[in-house]
């Protein structure tokens, strides 16, 4: 099966099991369930929840134990969209070629849909598994999930980013400002899938684990740095979202600190380290190897 093929599967299946989840439009309060359901389906991508699916496949994860991690992790995803692109804070209109959450209800509804989905995210962890996992591993997802959503991750990296505009910063704490930002949530849906394996009963490989951890931390970073790039390079109506709007904001970028090529460079640095991590693993992890090719040649 072809990762495309793949990642329909997943996608569906997350999907399927998000629309199971989220409260339907009709159930009080009306405007703000309606509100959640605009913003988890607007056409996204579903990367991580690919990559949930993706490493779980890599060790044995039983697939129906992956929907709720997969589900979980997008609802953080969501709602981080969400909260990003309020006036406070990136001030953005578009999302994914659609008005953005604020603009398309109020401001007050997209903070609570983003409150909404943030908590909704740790209820799936924490309930209806169609196969249960042992409670030592369900309570190591849910404290993974939160220092990866937390300030310790990827709210704490949006605290470096607004900090950082209209200031010169170099190419380390550009880094550690995106291994933060985006990728703690990446390098926790890997995580996640993982801890599925086995049907969740502890013992998996702890250098499996330490590998897999090196895979994510890479394809986090080219993940960013491609968006950086994009965000210079390609047109808005392909992008999804207002091309230029990084640099409009004076936001500290790769390609403003070390140039398109240099950018390109580093991206395809950090995808080939992050496939070599992966030597240990048989075609089991092919949808991770192709999954980092796929972060590097994105168009949007």
């Amino acid at each position: 099966m072809t990762l495309q093929q793949e990642k329909a599967n997943w996608q569906a299946r997350v999907d399927a099991s998000l629309d199971r989840w989220l409260p339907k439009e009709t159930i009080e309060p009306e405007q703000l369930h309606t509100a959640m359901r605009y913003a988890v389906f607007n056409g996204g991508k579903r990367i991580r929840p690919v990559l949930v699916y993706a490493a779980g496949l890599a060790v044995n994860s039983p697939i129906e134990m992956l929907d709720h991690a997969a589900s979980a992790v997008e609802c953080i995803h969501a709602y981080s969209l969400i909260h990003d692109d309020l006036p406070a804070m990136d001030d953005d209109d578009l999302r994914r070629g659609k008005p953005t959450c604020h603009k398309a209800f109020d401001e007050a509804t997209a903070i609570l849909a983003g409150d909404a989905l943030q908590a909704l995210s740790f209820h799936i962890l924490s309930h209806g598994l169609d196969q249960p996992i042992p409670a030592d591993t369900r309570l190591e997802m849910i404290d993974l999930l939160a220092i990866a959503s937390g300030s310790r991750g990827m709210a704490g990296g949006q605290a470096i980013d607004l900090a950082a505009v209209g200031k010169a910063i170099n190419e380390a704490e550009l880094e550690n400002m995106h291994i933060h930002k985006t990728g703690a949530l990446i390098r926790a849906s890997v995580k996640l899938g993982a801890l599925c394996g086995s049907g969740g009963a502890p013992g998996l490989d702890p250098e499996k684990l330490r590998k897999l951890d090196h895979y994510a931390k890479c394809i986090g970073l080219a993940f960013q740095i491609t968006d950086d790039i994009l965000d210079e390079t390609a047109d808005t109506e392909v992008l999804g979202k207002t091309q230029g709007a990084d640099r409009a904001l004076n936001k500290p970028t790769y390609p403003s600190i070390l140039g398109l090529d240099a950018s390109r460079e580093l991206a395809k640095e950090l995808i080939d380290d992050a496939i070599s991590s992966l030597s240990g693993f048989d075609d089991q992890a092919e949808a991770l190897r192709d999954i980092a090719t796929y972060i590097l040649e994105r168009s949007h």
